[in-house]
């Protein structure tokens, strides 16, 4: 069940929350979002009164800082980050470096995060830059990339521009789906970027592939697809079809034998993390070497580490997923 709350009746409240059985919360003001010592604060009742509570934190980026990410680090959380340019004289400017920097300090800290985006929203922004961001994004390893725009019902285009036509508003919507499905509801963060590199592409080409593959197989912004009430394993097996044409396209077909393990046994430890499901998977390559720093680098990997045809069970344990070599 959902409840909605006011700040104020957050900290009022929370310690209740253990009791009324609230293990989840959602803040997602943007006013507080900008609150540095009211985000230090909720994170140090959070640690008092319910320290097993998990967070979602809507957080301008500006206030993100050493002292905020060891605050954060010590409790439960999933950090939204806004990603947007600055408009200027009528033209929008986008900072790589500051964000580049932002997600640094927040994977050196192992934190989750994740971007929201949009696309034609903002004055001076062109089909071009909302690609170079969503390339840019992708880059920097969040965990998921949403975009409110597909959220609202019904849905509404932005009104085109001068520099951003009805035409590249479409294709903008359909990269953007084309992301929420194979990246976001696919859990893909952990191995999108060896991907990308391996097949020498930017994420929002790929993220055009994926979308006209979606409208061959029925899984479409257009039928409203929805990956979550699929499922994350009907996901993967839509992963694993559309990276198989990928690489025979790209004549790396010799390379997919070792992406498609890499693909199931992360999607399986997900899987069991999140839903502490058990499962049995096949393998072609021995598990400590798909889950070690070699892989990161698929090419090599193929190159220099042996097949070895294994069959392992991914299974939940009181540190988390685990797995053990049953043939």
């Amino acid at each position: 069940m959902n409840y909605s709350f006011t700040i104020e009746s957050i900290f009022r409240d929370l310690p209740t929350f253990h009791q009324k059985g609230i293990t989840e919360l959602t803040v997602n003001d943007l006013k507080f979002s900008s609150d540095k010592e009211g985000i230090l604060r909720l994170v140090k009742e959070i640690k008092k009164h319910c320290p097993d509570l998990f967070l979602s934190l809507l957080i301008d980026p500006k206030i993100i800082d050493r002292t905020l990410v060891d605050s954060l680090s010590e409790i439960y959380c999933s950090l939204e980050i806004p990603v947007c340019g600055t408009e200027k004289n009528g033209n929008l400017l986008f900072d790589k470096k500051f964000y580049s920097g932002k997600a640094s300090l927040l994977n050196e800290a192992g934190l989750v995060f994740g971007f929201n985006m949009a696309w034609g929203m903002q004055k001076g922004d062109t089909f071009k830059m909302f690609r170079d961001r969503l390339d840019f994004a992708a880059s920097l390893y969040p965990n998921h990339i949403d975009f409110e725009q597909l959220e609202r019902t019904p849905y509404e285009d932005p009104k085109p521009t001068g520099v951003y036509s009805s035409k590249d508003m479409d294709f903008s919507r359909g990269m953007a789906f084309a992301c929420k499905v194979f990246y976001s509801q696919g859990r893909a963060v952990s191995w999108f970027n060896s991907v990308l590199q391996t097949l020498k592409i930017n994420a929002s080409s790929f993220f055009a592939d994926f979308e006209e593959f979606q409208q061959c197989n029925n899984c479409s912004f257009e039928v409203e697809f929805d990956g979550d009430e699929a499922g994350h394993k009907a996901v993967e097996k839509l992963q694993l079809m559309f990276l198989s044409q990928k690489f025979e396209e790209k004549s790396k077909i010799h390379l997919f034998a070792a992406v498609n393990d890499i693909v199931k046994i992360n999607g399986a430890f997900s899987r069991c993390s999140s839903d502490g499901t058990e499962e049995d998977v096949e393998l072609s390559y021995n598990p400590e070497d798909l889950l070690s720093p070699y892989s990161l680098n698929i090419a090599d990997f193929v190159e220099n580490v042996a097949m070895e045809s294994t069959e392992i069970k991914i299974f939940e344990t009181d540190e988390g997923p685990d797995f053990k070599i049953i043939g």
